[in-house]
């Protein structure tokens, strides 16, 4: 079950409107509560720190994001007074559950990519980010499996510009990852109040806690949707029988 969160989604202007008013500073507290309630919740994510220092240590050099070191990794190589972006390129993908069994060859060609790209110096950086181990994450930025995030990075608090390029799964091979390199034209520019930086979201610190709300209503089952719908028409039925047998004939 996908949890709709259009209706909370259009409810942000009105929040970010809020902050003129003469309660902006009750507005600031609520939304550094709901800033720090992310760190009061377990964290769902699944994470294997020894394969993961030996991905960023080994030939690939592939670093393996997750919900706690995300930022700090991407930001790592960046130089505190840069004025050139560095540029990350980060895999989405998945396993059974998000992506079907189905990123496995995007995978093998994104680390081969990553291999080869270790050699050389101008490169992109490379990172991976597994939805099945890190669903809030993946949530934080709105991410879906398959894709191509393309990062510059620039010093804090400069605005970070993010591209993604979608992969064709089933037919993508590393030399077409290779090519594009350089080719921004062949990558979308992301403009979105999911945006994990600048994003109207993460502006109002409420990336994580959203985050986690989608995952908990992604968890509902179907049969839990058809048990409520049963109750309700139950309910109804039951108030109609009632209504009908139960009401006195006119004198």
């Amino acid at each position: 079950m996908r949890f709709p969160v259009s209706a909370v989604v259009a409810a942000l202007p009105a929040l970010a409107a809020a902050q003129e008013n003469p309660l902006a500073q009750y507005q600031a507290q609520f939304q550094n509560f709901l800033g720090n309630m992310g760190s009061y919740i377990p964290n769902p994510g699944r994470h294997d720190p020894v394969a993961a220092l030996e991905a960023k240590t080994g030939a690939m050099k592939m670093h393996t994001l997750t919900l706690d070191n995300w930022k700090d990794t991407l930001y790592e190589p960046v130089a505190k007074d840069a004025t050139e972006p560095v540029e990350w390129w980060v895999l989405t993908t998945g396993r059974n559950k998000t992506c079907f069994g189905h990123c496995g060859r995007a995978e093998q060609a994104f680390n081969e990519t990553a291999a080869k790209f270790a050699l050389q110096p101008n490169a992109p950086h490379m990172g991976m980010l597994n939805c099945d181990d890190q669903p809030i994450l993946c949530n934080v930025w709105s991410a879906g499996v398959g894709s191509i995030w393309d990062f510059e990075m620039l010093p804090e608090p400069a605005a970070i510009n993010i591209y993604k390029k979608r992969l064709n799964l089933t037919t993508v091979t590393t030399d077409e990852i290779i090519a594009l390199q350089g080719k921004k034209d062949e990558f979308t520019l992301l403009d979105s109040v999911f945006h994990p930086f600048d994003g109207k979201i993460a502006e109002l610190g409420l990336s994580v806690p959203l985050a986690y709300v989608i995952w908990f209503f992604n968890l509902v089952p179907s049969w839990a949707t058809m048990l409520v719908i049963s109750f309700f028409s139950r309910t109804m039925m039951s108030r109609r029988m009632e209504g009908t047998y139960g009401a006195r004939p006119r004198q």
